[in-house]
């Protein structure tokens, strides 16, 4: 049975930052907390047929930034959830946390509800960064937050540290890192900032560093964080031993997904005949609110094609350093490895992947070249 973890978004932030292109929108008015969960859970019912008797085995909470709702909120929800879904006590439930809109009272109610991960997106120490990228916590608060969710109970911790930020200095970068380790996480992920179509660093973009400086500040955090028994995994993602996040391994590994709320996208793969199909809700919060739980809150849906499965399985499994075993790739994409032999010799032959064991992974020549090694399996 192929695994199945859980996406729950949540659509406003307290401000939209510049180079945010994800479905957020900046909240004008008092939320409308209780129509939004009731909409989560009409959505959720509409789901349901397609993995009755299937295990949750993650959850995650994105945004958006899912720390503006009350824990009043979520409690109601995590209810209606564990009424209509098999979770099981030690299943992974994570929630996006800003520093800048939560407190140790705050995190402690949300672990009452069954939280028991926390993503913490600080981005930088730096005052003068965090202001370059729009967020509206500084120094101060992404320590404080952290230290907060320590002191509520939560073992495991992730960061989110952002790098080639405007004017960064390679200083800066290592600096950043150096303060994330001493705050005692269990996970870091390490990732560029990325000038995304339709965001306003897009429209106005800001003087980032070179790419030179890019590399050393990236290399530079990828020693520090080796040294200090972080585990690099994937492109940007960092654990300590046994805290790999199991909801972004589903993603990287080609699991199936429910996903609900606005924007929200999922996969789900049919056990009858393996058809895999991928749906999008609506995105506008006041247009899915009205429509959740009806054909008209999905926005698209699609059937994955043979290539479809191909290249989306190797886009999201050749991220992980480790790769994966020869079985996974059938499993997951109900194709047989031989049909893209040729394509896994051609990369084999110019060192982007090697095979070991019935294991196929990229070399680290791969992993730096990944969008070349990715679209070799485009023309499959």
């Amino acid at each position: 049975m192929i695994p199945l973890s859980l996406y729950i978004h949540i659509p406003w932030c307290v401000r939209k930052c510049p180079y945010c292109d994800f479905n957020s929108h900046e909240i004008k008015k008092e939320l409308p907390e209780a129509e939004y969960i009731s909409a989560l859970v009409r959505d959720l019912e509409q789901e349901l047929p397609a993995v009755w008797g299937r295990k949750i085995q993650s959850i995650f909470i994105g945004g958006g930034t899912p720390s503006t709702l009350s824990p009043e909120s979520y409690d109601a929800l995590f209810s209606q959830l564990r009424a209509r879904l098999i979770i099981m006590p030690d299943t992974e439930i994570t929630m996006e946390v800003n520093p800048g809109t939560v407190d140790q009272y705050k995190l402690s109610e949300y672990q009452k509800t069954g939280v028991n991960r926390l993503s913490i997106g600080a981005q930088s120490f730096n005052n003068d960064l965090l202001q370059r990228i729009g967020r509206i916590h500084d120094r101060r608060a992404a320590f404080n937050a952290v230290e907060s969710a320590h002191h509520a109970g939560f073992e495991n911790i992730n960061l989110d540290i952002m790098f080639g930020l405007p004017t960064q200095t390679i200083e800066q970068g290592q600096s950043d890192i150096k303060n994330a380790i001493a705050l005692e996480p269990t996970h870091i992920s390490f990732y560029e900032l990325t000038i995304e179509p339709n965001t306003l660093f897009y429209k106005q973009p800001p003087t980032l560093p070179t790419e030179n400086k890019m590399i050393q500040i990236q290399e530079t955090g990828k020693t520090l964080l080796s040294e200090n028994g972080f585990q690099q995994y994937e492109i940007s993602a960092y654990a300590k031993s046994q805290r790999q996040c199991k909801h972004n391994l589903n993603y990287w590994q080609f699991g199936d997904y429910i996903g609900i709320g606005a924007g929200a996208h999922g996969k789900i793969t049919s056990p009858e005949n393996m058809n895999i199909t991928r749906r999008a809700k609506l995105r506008s919060p006041q247009d899915y609110m009205d429509k959740a739980g009806l054909d008209a809150s999905v926005s698209s849906t699609r059937e994955l094609s043979d290539n479809d499965r191909i290249l989306e399985f190797m886009m999201n499994a050749l991220r992980l350093n480790d790769g994966f075993p020869v079985t996974l790739f059938e499993e997951r994409t109900g194709l047989d490895i031989a049909l893209i032999e040729d394509t896994i010799n051609k990369a084999m032959d110019n060192d982007l992947i090697e095979q070991t064991s019935e294991r196929l992974r990229p070399t680290e020549k791969g992993r730096n070249y990944l969008n070349d090694l990715t679209q070799l399996f485009m023309a499959n």
